[in-house]
């Protein structure tokens, strides 16, 4: 068995309740059997990729051991119970199709087996620790990038997501294909500006991007399952 990625999106029914699960789960989450790695993290604002916020929005980022672990986790553990209790919850399994670099220092995908056919959807992440002398050209790049995102032909689902402090920015998106993906990144001119300026000016002191083949997901996001059906 190798091990698996997974992804989950939570929006609570209060503020209060949301942000008292983003300091209350990290505790229970640390000890989890067969959990790699995660991160917990808040969101953006609906569809804004760019610096925002959503108070009653959360974030979960996680590696497990296989597939085993992860399902004891969603039976027994009171973070996946909460999660049940919300008012809304997607919940999507990943396999690695390529991608590689670094999250706190950590080569959180090495140990991944590649899925070597991955037709259908496919879901990225993106991720950077943006330098703080970098930080307002990454922000205002970020509002030609959030717009160019929203409007591209074949994205299902897009959320940005970071930790503290500001500039651990992170991104993840529910495509149609590759091909869609594919269109977006490398024929969007303002997308491929930012590429360019991020390599040139050195934007950021540590980053990751991934390509995941989704292969079981549960829940809704926005009313709805964007791979139900795909």
């Amino acid at each position: 068995m190798a091990p698996i990625a997974s992804f989950h999106l939570i929006r609570d029914h209060a503020v209060f309740s949301n942000l008292t699960r983003l300091g209350r789960d990290r505790r229970t989450l640390q000890h989890t059997n067969g959990l790699q790695f995660w991160r917990l993290m808040g969101t953006g604002n609906g569809r804004n990729t760019g610096p925002s916020v959503d108070l009653r929005r959360r974030a979960v980022l996680a590696v497990w051991d296989d597939d085993m672990a992860l399902d004891q986790f969603l039976r027994s553990s009171p973070v996946a119970k909460a999660w049940r209790e919300a008012e809304e919850s997607w919940h999507v399994r990943l396999r690695l199709i390529s991608g590689g670099g670094k999250w706190r220092g950590q080569e959180i995908l090495r140990d991944m087996t590649v899925a070597t056919d991955a037709p259908g959807p496919i879901v990225t992440l993106t991720r950077a620790n943006v330098r703080p002398k970098h930080w307002r050209r990454f922000a205002r790049a970020s509002r030609t990038t959030n717009i160019d995102v929203a409007a591209a032909s074949g994205l299902l689902r897009v959320v940005g997501v970071g930790e503290a402090p500001v500039g651990k920015q992170a991104t993840v998106s529910v495509w149609q294909d590759e091909s869609a993906l594919k269109s977006f990144a490398y024929r969007t001119a303002g997308h491929i500006e930012v590429m360019r300026r991020t390599r040139q000016e050195g934007w950021y002191s540590e980053e990751l991007f991934a390509r995941f083949q989704p292969y079981a997901s549960t829940g809704s996001w926005d009313g709805e399952d964007p791979l139900a059906a795909r």
